[in-house]
Parts: C-alpha cells; structure tokens; sequence
C-alpha cells in the first residue's frame, strides 16, 4: 500500500475546525476520575460520526472504537479523565467554559490529555477517507481512572478485555516529540505508634510525631544522595508528599503517625528495592516504623471495582526498535525533518502496557507536559493536525517495516 504523505497532511489540515469543536465539547464535560460517563458517551459519538468500524465500552467504562480487521493489532491510547480544575481564582477564563484564538485551545483536559483524544478519532477519519486500511485492526482507546491510578485501565483492558495489541502509542502530552519511556512510581506509606498521655505531662507518653522527625531527615537525605541513576531516565526520587496524625484530642500526645511517600524509579529500581531502602533506615528501625504499599480500591462510574497495588513499573524502548522508527520515519516524511526523541517527566498508562507486560509502548501527544494540572491549561490547534496526520500513517509504516 501507497501512502500519500501530502494528502494525509492535507485531509489533518481540513479536519483541523471538526477537531477543535471535539476537544472543546469534551472540555465542557467535566471528567475527573471515576467521573467520566458523559465525556465517554460523546466519544462515541463522535467515532460512530466519522466512521469507526465497532465502537464497544467496556464494563470499567472505557471506550474502544475499531478501524479495519487485519491481523496486526495496533492500539492508541488516551485517558480521558482529568484532574480538578483546583483554586478557581488562578484561572483567567472557566476551566470548563474553555477558550479558542487562532493559535490555541483552553480549558481543563486540552492537554492532558482529551487533544490526543481528538486527533486519533479523526486520525481514524483519515485512514477511511484515504483507504490507509491494510492488514491491521487499529483499536482508538479512550481509558478512565488514570489521573487516579495510571495504568490499571490498562491492566483491565489486556486481562478482563483480552487486548493484547503488538505495540501500543499513548497520546499524552509530548509536544509533539517521540518519546520512548519515562521513570516509574510508587506510593509507599510509613508508619509508626506511640502512646498517649495527657498533653500537661508528655513525659507519660511517647510522641509518634516526635518519632516520625528521624524519618522524614533521613527520606530527605536518601533523595538526595542515596538514589539511583540512568543516563536516560535520570535519578531516583523519593519525596514526603503527605503527614497524618491520630490523637484523642489536641491536648494528648499522639499515638499515631504516618506519611505518604511518592517514590519515582528509574531504571534498576523497583518496588522490592525501594521498601527495603527505607525498612533499612536507621530512624525506621529504631521507631519500628511500618513500611508498606498503598493499595489502589475505588470503584470506575460503572460501578466496576478492580483492585490493585500502587507500583507503577519503569519502562523504556530502544531506540533502534521497529516502533520508534516506524514514527520517526513518519514524522520525516510528513513533515520534512527529524523529530525529537525524548521521555516524560510524569507518569502514563505506559506503566502497565510496557512496564508490567512489555507491550512496547511509545509517545507522541499534542500540547506540553507543563501544562498538565495546571491552572489556565491549553494546547496548540496545530498540535492537533500534526498528530492526527502521523498517527494515519503509523499502522501502515510499521506493517512495511515489519517486512522488510
């Protein structure tokens, strides 16, 4: 099969006002996690408008929409809850309301990440419009839960769905560069008791808060100097993202104290290592301190509760592998340059489909990492058009690729 880079290029231009009409109604649709029912019904949609061969949702929720039949099974990813729109009072304009001038798009989720909802949908347009079917089934996946729990969409999607795809593109935020793996995460708390007294003689009792100092130096202490490092993904963090307390009142000594930590991990670390590095504290010892795993239990807005642990492995992909180049040669022929190979600060459903079941996954999203979670959010009208335009072309160019 022929592919007509100029007239993919040409039909992502035409499509560029449909694509900023479906990016500002899915705006005006607040979706957070666990929330996203009503953005997910005008997905469909939109799918159903533009041509999808099957549009199915999945008993969490999420939404699969089908192009074509072919054996090579190849899936794009974008999740399609947002965070909340957080102190009203540092946005310029409604979060939901949006906005649009020539250059942008505003409101809560334009970036992160409903612009690479948009641009797969007509993506999947263009591969009608153009006859870029071959033998691939192109599965468009709109995931929930993320901003929750980054990956457990996916954990469903290839265990309960039975999707296993051979390689998976996610739409997040790339600023339209390639990126090809990012560090991994976890959510630990720590833990530790104490006794208490009344607050007019502390000496009766024994103070889990003053138990706790010790530990919160010496976290600090390990991110600053006792973490890994990778040339690629960078170094290991840990940071103390929350502090609880339990106390019969505020005139006793507290019994009880816990922290969260948010524990990112690059390549050589893992959820193992990392417990063992704080059990192996010494202030962690001395307060027999707990260290443990959150676990992740909240039912998606079908109702649908699927448990799982807050580890959320680290992954990266070659360079040289099929998939890289495959949109590497695509950027280049679309656009008459080489991109830029590059890897997310943050954390995607890359964690499931390549950390915990090396399904290769890679990037390529509209709109720039900076602007997820933050107040006055918005994402480039073009960004759209290059993204829809490049993701017409992989299926094609990874099925060459994959002959030669």
């Amino acid at each position: 099969m022929k592919i007509s880079f100029e007239e993919v290029l040409k039909k992502a231009q035409s499509y560029k006002a449909d694509m900023t009409k479906f990016l500002r109604d899915m705006i005006k649709i607040p979706s957070e996690s666990c929330d996203e029912e009503k953005v997910v019904l005008r997905i469909k949609e939109e799918m159903e408008k533009v041509g999808f061969d099957k549009v199915v949702i999945d008993p969490m929720g999420n939404i699969l929409g089908y192009i074509g039949h072919g054996k090579h099974v190849i899936a794009f990813d974008a999740h399609i809850d947002t965070v909340g729109i957080g102190e009203i009072k540092n946005w310029n304009f409604d979060p939901y309301e949006g906005y649009e001038d020539d250059v942008h798009i505003g409101g809560r989720g334009a970036s992160d990440q409903e612009g690479g909802m948009a641009s797969m949908v007509y993506a999947g347009k263009i591969i009608k419009d153009l006859g870029l079917e071959d033998d691939y089934t192109l599965v468009i996946t709109g995931t929930v839960q993320e901003e929750d729990c980054d990956g457990l969409c996916w954990q469903y999607i290839i265990n309960e769905d039975k999707l296993k795809p051979e390689f998976v593109v996610s739409t997040e935020p790339t600023s339209c560069r390639i990126y090809r793996g990012h560090r991994g995460r976890m959510e630990i708390m720590v833990s530790v008791r104490g006794i208490s007294c009344h607050g007019s003689a502390p000496e009766r009792g024994d103070n889990a808060i003053y138990k706790m100092a010790p530990i919160i130096q010496q976290i600090e202490q390990l991110n600053k100097e006792g973490l890994a490092y990778d040339p690629f993904l960078g170094k290991g963090t840990v940071t103390i993202s929350e502090i609880f307390h339990k106390s019969p009142s505020r005139c006793a000594v507290a019994d009880g104290c816990w922290i969260s930590l948010d524990r990112r991990l690059t390549v050589g670390e893992n959820d193992k290592t990392s417990i063992a590095e704080i059990e192996n504290l010494p202030a962690v010892k001395a307060a027999k301190a707990e260290v443990k795993m959150y676990q992740y239990e909240r039912p998606s807005y079908t109702g649908l509760l699927y448990p799982t642990e807050c580890y959320f492995p680290t992954w990266v992909i070659p360079e040289d592998s099929i998939y890289v180049q495959s949109l590497k040669q695509g950027y280049q022929k679309l656009f008459g340059k080489d991109p830029i190979i590059d890897k997310w600060t943050f954390s995607t459903n890359g964690v499931s489909i390549m950390g915990r079941y090396g399904i290769p996954c890679l990037g390529f999203g509209p709109g720039d990492e900076k602007e997820a979670h933050a107040p006055n959010e918005k994402t480039r009208k073009e960004d759209l058009v290059i993204c829809a335009a490049l993701y017409a072309v992989i299926p094609g160019l990874y099925l060459e690729n994959l002959k030669k």
